[in-house]
């Protein structure tokens, strides 16, 4: 029998980042982003070496396991670990040319956190970027604490808004949470989801706490 093709997507979402460790912020984005901008698919896309990151990122398998478990259970989401096998520096706007060859039909949406949007005249060939997709901005950063809503239309460029509830949430806190490899209190397990919690604690990935987002 004959495999059935499968259905060309209309709108796929394309949110990356280092996800060292996926939390409930990226969780409650991805939800946003599914709901909110109508997607039909949604990739969850660790970022292999970023070129903008000071500090070296936990193990690509380590980040792939973490972001199956945090992600794998909402529909229309697909962990996507083109960027992990990627050698040398990966560049969003690479992905997001790869995906427009693949998916020549769809609509592209990149979701990024209100400070990352902030900043995006700093990423590689970010005009390409703008060409490329629709930028989708979570009106909370994704990175340290909560601050005041940032004011996004500053940027100047087109982009769209997603309603993210606020969730103090920061990755670099999380790390340094766990020191040995046990989180010291049950707050910092629920911050993100348990699976994730005892992948963290069995792989003891977060001894050394890091200094940096």
């Amino acid at each position: 029998m004959t495999a059935r093709p499968a259905a060309p997507l209309g709108r796929l979402g394309v949110f990356g980042g280092a996800f060292d460790p996926p939390h409930r912020a990226h969780r409650a984005v991805a939800e946003a982003a599914l709901r909110q901008l109508a997607l039909d698919a949604l990739l969850i896309v660790p970022t292999g070496q970023a070129w903008h990151k000071a500090r070296a990122l936990s193990d690509g398998a380590h980040r792939l396991a973490m972001c199956h478990l945090a992600f794998d259970d909402l529909p229309g989401v697909r962990v996507d670990r083109r960027e992990i096998d990627r050698r040398g520096p990966t560049y969003t706007v690479d992905t997001l040319t790869e995906l427009h060859a693949e998916h020549p039909d769809a609509a592209l949406f990149l979701i990024v956190g209100a400070d990352q949007w902030l900043a995006i005249r700093t990423w590689h060939r970010w005009a390409d970027i703008l060409r490329l997709c629709t930028v989708a901005v979570a009106n909370r950063p994704l990175a340290g604490p909560q601050a005041p809503l940032p004011d996004l239309a500053t940027v100047g460029l087109p982009h769209v808004v997603l309603d993210v509830p606020p969730l103090d949430v920061s990755a670099t806190a999380l790390r340094a949470l766990w020191h040995d490899g046990v989180p010291p209190c049950a707050d910092a397990q629920a911050l993100v989801s348990p699976a994730v919690a005892r992948y963290i604690s069995d792989h003891r990935l977060y001894a050394s706490p890091t200094p940096d987002a």
